[in-house]
């Protein structure tokens, strides 16, 4: 289900919002202000349309031209939480993880904002329910005066094995690292300049050279290219004499894998837990999921079954983690189940392959209302557009052309056109592509709403 183009983050993996906008919620529970988000520049639109449903008030969102782990991206949010408060605190919190409790949580971060206005790196340390290997941990030291019931780190583990993990579980004292602080933003880049200086010269030099897009905050590439690519473990906390732990009473997930997800969800009088069109008969224990099609499941125990549209999962939860595995010889062999799904989504909407042969392919295209396309043409391909659901305007060359219900019209090789939705419900058609070459990349924007050119 997590793909490149649309990654776990942006999925309603539990319940009916997605991980992101479940994060989102989270800030703003606990008395946060406005959220600051930094993420792949792929994902803006989904990300800001996620965010613009269920928050009133409007995120910042900076975009990473590259991927350059977590340490850069902090040290860019807490530049850009500078220059309007130098001592502002900043929680840091990576957008996939599942929380429950709120009352809990809140007190956490009362306590982690105590200690990080003492000029303190807090982080959140959960407490272990089992021998995981699949974590980092964070070794408990003595306790820290003024702020009651958090303590100095003592060390960061790097992921144990199983005996190691058992050892820690029962010696007490360990915690699994949430990947979750708060400091505050003067703090936390003066240390940053004493323990990772490149980080912090090149997150300032890419916020510095920013370009503003639209809604968005673009840093600049070169400068950030330079950046380390390093977590803020390794950069930072492994290494600062600042890093305090607050031990967590809430519920934590980072929800890593099909038997977590399963753990986390509500499930039936046999222990298993089903989503969408689901049918199952005397099975114990399964994780059984559909986007699509009926989905029947007999005589299964502790399996995990996945339907999408376009590919089919089935293991057993103990083998939940080789997931990667079966990913990377995807990716080696060049399949496009690996990075996208059939339904790609675009700023003014989205598309989806029904169907695709040699010299033709077949897609249904959704335009949000006020949703235009680029202006564009193809070297390789004509289509036929065919308006199933609401009102287009479409422009070929010369022409504009209102298209309702059951109208089409015809796009010829190298003709220069644009779809447009006037209207006030989304404009459903059916493209069908006929040519030599059906690729994505045959696409020459002229002229481009969202800056795409």
């Amino acid at each position: 289900m997590s793909r490149a183009s649309y990654p776990k983050q942006l999925l309603a993996l539990l319940g009916q919002q997605s991980m992101l906008q479940q994060t989102v919620l989270r800030s703003g529970h606990v008395g946060c202000g406005a959220p600051l988000i930094v993420c792949n520049d792929e994902h803006r639109f989904l990300i800001a349309e996620q965010v613009r449903e269920v928050l009133s008030e409007k995120a910042q969102i900076i975009l990473e031209p590259v991927g350059r782990n977590s340490a850069p991206a902090i040290a860019v949010a807490a530049f850009a939480a500078a220059q309007t408060d130098p001592q502002a605190v900043l929680w840091i919190m990576p957008a996939d993880a599942n929380i429950a409790d709120m009352d809990a949580l809140g007190a956490s971060v009362e306590k982690a904002v105590q200690a990080a206005q003492q000029g303190r790196i807090a982080t959140f340390g959960m407490k272990p329910t089992h021998p995981e290997t699949g974590y980092g941990y964070i070794e408990q030291g003595a306790p820290l005066p003024g702020v009651e019931g958090a303590f100095e780190v003592k060390a960061f583990r790097e992921k144990p094995n199983k005996q190691t993990a058992e050892l820690f579980l029962k010696e007490g004292g360990y915690f699994w690292n949430s990947g979750m602080f708060v400091f505050r933003v003067d703090v936390l880049l003066a240390e940053m300049q004493k323990y990772a200086p490149d980080v912090v010269r090149y997150a300032q030099e890419a916020l510095e050279k920013r370009k503003v897009d639209l809604d968005f905050i673009r840093l600049d590439k070169a400068a950030f290219e330079n950046a380390p690519d390093i977590s803020i473990d390794y950069a930072l906390a492994e290494k600062t004499d600042l890093s305090v732990v607050i031990p967590a009473d809430f519920t934590w997930s980072d929800v890593g894998s099909w038997d977590a997800l399963w753990e986390l969800s509500a499930k039936d009088s046999a222990e298993n837990a089903l989503v969408g069109d689901v049918l199952v008969e005397d099975a114990r224990g399964c994780y059984v999921r559909s986007e699509g099609p009926l989905t029947a499941v007999a005589g299964l125990d502790n399996a995990v079954v996945v339907v999408t549209a376009d590919a089919v999962l089935v293991t057993h939860k103990s083998c939940a983690q080789d997931v990667k595995k079966i990913v990377d010889r995807l990716k080696k062999e060049g399949r496009l189940e690996a990075s996208a799904h059939r339904k790609c989504y675009r700023p003014w909407g989205y598309y989806e392959s029904l169907t695709s042969e040699t010299r033709f392919q077949v897609k249904r295209i959704v335009v949000n209302p006020g949703g235009k396309l680029s202006l564009q043409k193809h070297f390789h391909r004509s289509e036929h557009w065919v308006v199933v659901g609401g009102v287009a305007l479409v422009t070929r060359d010369q022409d504009e052309v209102l298209l309702r219900e059951n109208e089409s019209i015809y796009l010829p090789q190298g003709s220069v056109h644009r779809l447009e939705n006037p209207g006030k419900i989304p404009l459903t058609l059916i493209e069908v592509q006929s040519g030599a070459y059906l690729g994505e990349d045959d696409i020459i924007r002229l002229e481009d709403s969202y800056n795409r050119n």
